[in-house]
């Protein structure tokens, strides 16, 4: 458990929310003022739903489970999010950081491996809050930060020393193919960015002696339809810019939801041979640590 926490860090956050510039997109918008910014958040934080999860990495879930924190809204706009119910639709309850802070204890107390944030970066000010009055109140798990790996380098420099494990996506390798599917047409190069920053913080994955994650980093990548996830560059990038000893979740678990369904490009699941071509090109770089999804 890290605890770096510091007014200083604070208050650069809330002056980063308006005009905000939390995430790459950097849209500016006044959320101090009540507008929604691209993520369709203004200034206040808003939660989807917060309970134990199951569905995550072994290291992640356990067999307690996952203390996992739905964040609404998000900086990304995938047209295939099988999370779009809140991180597109605007459902969520508003909340005070003093309450979330509460749900964080109580997770804990029902046994919860970690406290997990899913897509948090749009809400940091109002997230970090919370978890500086958690800790001073016996929060002791770790932190576990879930993100689309879209994240701004400065305001990731500011996480040092709070999250304990990193578990971003790495989603494109192409600029055409992260606008159409994600609105992100920088996405390659951010990702890339924030991952080298990630790994600087938190290293390779270390877990206690029953397999738990205490620290470090797994890089989820999806594998999409006709390869347009660009899986052969992303692992080629990975074990060449991070090293083979960082953790990679590679993930056949694509199917299409939200806008994806009956897209001419991305509206079926993916196949047998697709994926098996993604393992190929994941032993190709000779990874030492992954966890990879059965076929059924």
């Amino acid at each position: 458990m890290q605890s770096n926490f510091s007014e200083k860090i604070l208050d650069t956050l809330h002056e980063r929310l308006s005009p905000c510039t939390l995430c790459p997109r950097n849209c500016k918008t006044d959320r101090e003022a009540g507008i929604n910014g691209f993520c369709g958040l203004s200034n206040e934080l808003k939660i989807f739903c917060t309970n134990l999860h199951f569905g995550e990495e072994p290291p992640i879930s356990g067999t307690r489970g996952s203390g996992t924190v739905f964040f609404s809204g998000c900086n990304l706009k995938c047209i295939f999010c099988q999370n779009f119910a809140f991180s597109q639709l605007d459902n969520g309850e508003i909340m005070t950081p003093e309450t979330l802070a509460d749900k964080m204890l109580e997770l804990q107390k029902r046994g919860a491996h970690n406290i997990n944030w899913v897509t948090p970066t749009p809400q940091l000010p109002f997230a970090i809050e919370a978890l500086k009055i958690a800790r001073e109140k016996g929060l002791t798990i770790p932190l576990v930060y879930n993100c689309g790996g879209y994240e701004s380098l400065d305001v990731l420099k500011l996480l040092d020393g709070i999250v304990d494990i990193y578990l971003p996506d790495a989603k494109y390798s192409q600029n055409d193919v992260a606008e159409e599917f994600s609105h992100a047409k920088n996405y390659p190069e951010i990702n890339r960015t924030a991952l080298k920053e990630m790994y600087r913080q938190v290293g390779a994955l270390k877990t206690n002696k029953n397999g738990i994650a205490t620290h470090g980093m797994i890089i989820r990548h999806l594998v999409l339809p006709n390869n347009l996830s660009g899986t052969h560059e992303i692992l080629s990038f990975i074990a060449n810019e991070l090293g083979t000893d960082v953790t990679i979740s590679l993930m056949h678990q694509y199917f299409p939801a939200h806008l994806a369904v009956n897209h001419a490009e991305i509206g079926r699941k993916i196949t047998w041979e697709e994926y098996q071509t993604a393992l190929e090109w994941f032993d190709e770089f000779g990874f030492s640590s992954a966890f990879i999804q059965e076929w059924e």
